[in-house]
């Protein structure tokens, strides 16, 4: 079986997805947390891995970059490979004065302006929430691995909100400041997720943010990352 994205058969694909952005760390998530894995996808280099963590099945299938790329992604994984949950994982920043750089957020729902819904379906959702289960297993495992997991509202934005003009009118286009992180991604996964009656949630990284601007050393970095990472992998066994 194969889609116009994908080209794995439908044994290939694990019921649950760890879904990073970029293509690279999901090779480097199934080389280095994974037993056994296989190389599932490469079609225009986005990578998918399946293999086992703790002797689970797990699949671990990149998404791209945006709202559209992560809804091609996601929909035809979730409708064609018959996958029942997936778990964004990845980076964002924030512009909420209690989030700090290499916090871990964990998303309660998103919120975004786009016409995916409208081209999609005809409806407008401003917000989306995510799954219940997926953010209450994921809170359990992080305070048995004694973690300080965030837990909030998502901005879900078309541009990458460090290239605006104005910091002040990027934020202008949202309701409050309550929202604890910035992204590109989640509000497309969590509708298709809505749409097929399917489950998703998003776990991040803080590596961005208008009121901590330390700068983050390659290593800070890589260990915060795989921290949500096992996090997330714990998390689903």
């Amino acid at each position: 079986m194969a889609t116009a994205h994908i080209e794995s058969n439908l044994e290939d694909i694990a019921p649950i997805v760890l879904m990073p952005g970029d293509p690279l760390r999901a090779k480097y998530i199934a080389e280095n947390f994974l037993e056994d894995a296989k190389l599932i996808n490469k079609v225009r280099n986005m990578f998918g891995y399946t293999g086992t963590y703790k002797g689970k099945k797990v699949t671990v299938f990149a998404s791209g970059m945006g709202i559209p790329s992560i809804g091609i992604y996601s929909y035809e994984l979730y409708k064609f490979y018959n996958v029942q949950k997936i778990i964004r994982i990845g980076t964002c920043g924030s512009f909420n004065k209690d989030i700090k750089l290499l916090d871990v957020v964990l998303s309660s729902g998103a919120y975004c302006k786009s016409y995916f819904d409208v081209l999609l379906d005809g409806v407008d959702i401003d917000f989306i929430q995510s799954s219940d289960e997926l953010n209450r297993k994921i809170m359990n495992t992080a305070k048995i691995r004694n973690v300080s997991l965030k837990y909030g509202k998502t901005i879900t934005s078309d541009v990458f909100d460090l290239y605006c003009d104005s910091e002040e009118k990027f934020r202008g286009n949202f309701p409050d400041m309550n929202f604890l992180s910035v992204e590109m991604e989640a509000f497309g996964l969590f509708y298709i997720a809505n749409k097929l009656g399917r489950e998703a949630t998003c776990l991040m990284t803080v590596v961005d943010s208008l009121y901590d601007k330390r700068s983050l050393s390659s290593e800070d970095r890589e260990k915060s990352l795989n921290n949500m990472i096992e996090m997330a992998l714990e998390s689903i066994i």
